[in-house]
């Protein structure tokens, strides 16, 4: 890769000793399809870094590592970067079953986890900074749009592990207040592939809106299901919240012509937004790894948490973990998906929603636009956060004191 080439010249140039930052993701299992842009994405933006001299003049030195799709193999992995490689940083997870774990190392290590995904809230940490959405910002947006929309009647299908289930207790109080109906719920394990009987179900109840939290590869097996049946996005739409852009563009390739057509996403970016920031970064990156290379949210996300980690370093005027932390509140940037900003009470990203639809030419087409930076709020307000802790610990227990269900590593 061009980035090793340029590092190792650098270093041999007799630049100082580098900044050594993790990459932990999946490269295997469930996940991997999902998450290897992610890693991607976040080594262009290592590389991007070096290209302008690395940071504090030094440059930056990627170690990657396989969170293997296995929250407790994420674990482990987050102890060995910290401990064995001396990580400035770890940029990583996907599934909040995988966080949740890579939580305890940081926090009892004091260290510093970049996390680009959106996911369920009801998380607030010093050790982390989480650079995707939390529900106020993509699910609550996304859920009173469609039920405006398409109708009251949804239909809950998802992963059977933390965040999907909080996303639907939420989705559900949600429905509630706008007068909608849950007519089923549904989970499957991660990693799982049989969804004939939950795709016969859909199509028997005919529901206004299907809104999907399943992750990893086992949405491909889901929406074959649906074609199956006969469901497609026109009639009973699709509302996903987990599967990226890039995803569907992969999917629509094995399945039948014109299968996702009329289905949705929400995300806060979307590879057709106008603005200079994005039209450079698709250059940028088309230039890098060939044209017609898609890009997606957690992509992009995970490309400025890069940028805005550099910032934090600059302002604290050094690498070490604990100084980072409290620089990184402070930061923001306009990005190829608009400004995004630190904020400085939570930890949490400001930044804009929108909702798109695949349209008959097999692209996502934004049909709802905030036109603005949202405010997080991990905690939803309508209740005590005590409340919120409770289902978590229940779900937990539930769980044999894991954060998913067994079989969330399942090949």
């Amino acid at each position: 890769m061009f980035s090793v080439a340029i590092f190792f010249l650098l270093r041999q140039q007799g630049n100082p000793a580098p900044i050594k930052v993790g990459i932990l993701h999946s490269q295997t299992g469930t996940m991997a399809t999902s998450e290897q842009p992610v890693i991607e994405a976040t080594l262009f933006a290592v590389e991007e870094l070096n290209r302008r001299g690395g940071v504090l003049g030094r440059l930056v030195e990627p170690v990657l590592a396989d969170g293997g799709s296995d929250p407790a193999q994420f674990a482990h992995e987050a102890e060995r970067l910290i401990e064995v490689e001396k990580v400035a940083v770890i940029f990583g997870c996907w599934t909040s079953a995988s966080r949740k774990e890579v939580k305890a190392v940081v926090e009892k290590a004091n260290h510093l986890l970049v996390y680009p995904l959106q996911y369920e809230g009801l998380e607030e940490s010093p050790a982390i900074v989480y650079t995707g959405a939390v529900p106020n910002q993509q699910i609550r947006p996304a859920v009173k749009w469609a039920m405006d929309n398409f109708g009251k009647r949804i239909y809950l299908i998802g992963s059977d592990y933390i965040f999907p289930r909080i996303a639907n207790h939420l989705i559900g109080d949600l429905a509630e207040l706008l007068g909608g109906i849950v007519v089923a719920e549904r989970y499957r394990p991660l990693g799982s592939h049989d969804f004939a009987v939950i795709a016969e179900e859909i199509a028997t109840l005919r529901p206004a809106v299907v809104f999907n939290t399943l992750n990893g590869d086992g949405n491909l097996a889901f929406f074959a299901a649906l074609h199956k049946q006969g469901v497609n996005g026109t009639e009973i739409p699709v509302f996903s919240f987990s599967v990226s852009e890039s995803d569907f563009y992969a999917m629509a390739k094995k399945l039948p012509a014109g299968s996702l057509v009329g289905n949705y996403a929400s995300w806060s970016y979307f590879e057709s937004l106008p603005g200079k920031e994005n039209q450079s970064f698709r250059r940028r990156y088309s230039k890098r790894y060939g044209p017609g290379h898609s890009l997606n949210d957690p992509m992009v996300s995970a490309y400025t948490s890069v940028q805005l980690w550099a910032q934090a370093v600059t302002e604290a005027a050094s690498s070490a973990p604990l100084f980072v932390r409290r620089a990184f509140s402070r930061q923001s940037m306009n990005g190829p998906g608009g400004i995004v900003y630190i904020d400085d009470k939570n930890h949490h990203a400001w930044k804009p929603d929108r909702i798109a639809k695949m349209n008959d030419a097999g692209r996502f087409e934004i049909v709802w636009d905030s036109q603005k930076p949202i405010r997080p709020l991990p905690y939803p307000p309508y209740l005590q956060k005590s409340h919120w802790q409770d289902v978590e610990d229940l779900l937990y227990r539930r769980w044999n004191n894991r954060w998913a269900v067994d079989g969330e590593a399942a090949p």
